[in-house]
């Protein structure tokens, strides 16, 4: 039991030593969109990237879509100029996983207005950011340094009414970022349901 204790302990510190930092340049990533598209993180730079780690069968990421929430961030932001990549990190045979299609199908049926959804059942480009959950929120500055590493507001709910009258850090990220101010939050603890790698 000893044993098997310290390899998870291990484990975990691994992964946290490998996630990205707030402060320091965001990892780059090669993947491949829902529409066959070769995306890297190097394409976007001197543009704004909000990373969204999704999984459409998690309660909580269901409430941030049927409250309209996510939709509208995403339509506001991408207006802006902002790159909006919703990355799907579920392994094949776990919860969320889909492939092209059934992320296109998700997107529609949503009403969703990312850039891009990246697929990533490998896990690779989850790994390499330290997401932990869905929802899981990174914003990437123009300079390619990683602002922001947590969850999308302050209010953990599965309850589309809940989700109204919360703090949205990743609004503020973007919005203090870009008038030149020091963020009030860089970083939160994220909240949702564990990644399924």
């Amino acid at each position: 039991m000893r044993t098997v204790v310290m390899a998870f302990i291990l484990l975990l510190s691994t992964n946290l030593a490998i996630a990205a930092k707030v402060g320091a340049p965001a990892p780059d990533f090669m993947g491949t969109s829902s529409t066959a598209q070769e995306i890297s993180l190097a394409q976007y730079q001197g543009k704004y990237v909000v990373l969204q780690w999704h999984n459409k069968d998690c309660p909580y990421v269901q409430a941030q879509y049927d409250s309209g929430n996510m939709q509208k961030l995403q339509k506001e932001w991408t207006a802006q100029g902002v790159i909006w990549l919703t990355v799907i990190s579920s392994a094949v045979g776990k919860q969320g996983y889909v492939d092209g299609n059934g992320a296109e199908a998700d997107v529609r049926s949503t009403g969703a207005a990312p850039t891009a959804t990246i697929l990533d059942p490998a896990g690779k480009i989850g790994r390499a950011y330290g997401a932990q959950t869905t929802p899981h929120m990174f914003v990437i500055n123009p300079q390619g340094t990683l602002i922001y590493n947590g969850a999308i507001d302050n209010r953990a709910t599965t309850s589309k009414a809940n989700v109204g009258g919360s703090i949205n850090y990743v609004l503020a990220a973007l919005t203090e970022s870009m008038g030149g101010k020091a963020l009030s939050h860089p970083t939160s603890r994220p909240y949702g349901c564990s990644m399924k790698y």
